[in-house]
């Protein structure tokens, strides 16, 4: 029964695949989707990415924290140091300290974020601890 049953499947699929009007078509995508299989799975494994240099690390906080329009661009300075990055400055907003310590930890690279970041009119933090 079970031989009987392959066999069955067999000839329905040379039929399916080697149909005169869209055979041909067939083939050709099956064989599009299994070659996609195959790039997929080769590009599913992601490769580590080295530590960026401070410099770099430092420009790509600034600009993911500074996208927003209401962040003062000249008041915020950003030092980075083996993966640590230092925020430094004075924010209107008190809420908009935590916002830009977050989107400074979302940064690839960033290992630490030492936010010194104060509200206009208080002094600033000489350490966050």
């Amino acid at each position: 029964m079970k031989r009987l049953l392959g066999i069955g499947a067999a000839a329905a699929a040379l039929t399916y695949f080697f149909d005169p009007e869209n055979g041909s078509r067939r083939r050709n995508v099956a064989r599009d989707r299994v070659l996609a299989l195959f790039r997929q799975a080769t590009h599913m494994r992601e490769q580590s990415k080295a530590q960026p240099d401070d410099v770099t690390l430092a420009r790509k906080v600034e600009t993911q924290i500074f996208r927003d329009a209401d962040v003062p661009k000249g008041k915020i300075n950003v030092n980075a140091e083996n993966g640590k990055v230092v925020l430094r400055g004075e924010v209107e907003d008190p809420s908009m300290i935590e916002d830009l310590e977050k989107a400074a930890r979302k940064v690839q690279g960033v290992r630490e974020v030492e936010n010194l970041l104060h509200p206009a009119g208080s002094p600033a933090p000489t350490s966050s601890s």
